[in-house]
């Protein structure tokens, strides 16, 4: 039998981007942030960007950069219209691009959308040791991307392995 592990909280970075949401109107965020702080982690920081490519970037980039901030997830812009830009905000910033998120959130949204989740362009990577995650800006979306994928991979305690267990090691060269 294993040797429990003892909970490891991260500091999490809340980004929602939206042309129309604000802190008051943001429920997805709220989501979010509501869920991290349950599990045990601490809201690093949580802003709202329109969708615009360079305004993203530029609050990911910082994020990334800041050594106090674990994790990232945005909600919001990864649809296919002309607007949603998140996904190629994010990805020229990521040092691994981590495939299987994108696909196992598609997949567990089959059953609650079907074929709707063609359209969302969901996807995760690690940039400088920070694990970045982007949801669609449903609330549904986020509950599924929280408490079916993310919340278990930023828990140390999670069997037979988890993301946290690899931060010591992704600044490795």
């Amino acid at each position: 039998m294993a040797t429990p592990r003892e909970f490891v909280p991260l500091s999490i970075a809340i980004l929602t981007v939206s042309d129309t949401r604000t802190l008051e109107t943001d429920s997805s965020g709220a989501l979010l942030v509501e869920r991290l702080k349950n599990a045990g982690h601490r809201l690093g920081d949580h802003q709202i960007n329109r969708d615009d490519i360079y305004l993203i970037r530029a609050t990911v980039s910082a994020w990334i950069a800041d050594p106090d901030i674990d994790a990232i997830i945005t909600t919001g812009g990864t649809g296919v219209t002309g607007r949603d830009s998140t996904p190629e905000a994010i990805e020229p910033l990521l040092d691994k691009v981590i495939d299987g998120f994108g696909e196992v959130f598609r997949m567990i949204s089959w059953n609650d959308i079907g074929t709707s989740t063609l359209s969302s362009r969901a996807l995760s990577g690690v940039a400088n040791g920070t694990y970045v995650f982007c949801l669609p800006g449903s609330g549904n979306a986020c509950a599924t991307g929280w408490d079916k994928l993310i919340a278990a991979q930023l828990d140390y305690r999670t069997r037979p392995c988890n993301l946290v267990e690899l931060m010591p090691r992704l600044k490795e060269k």
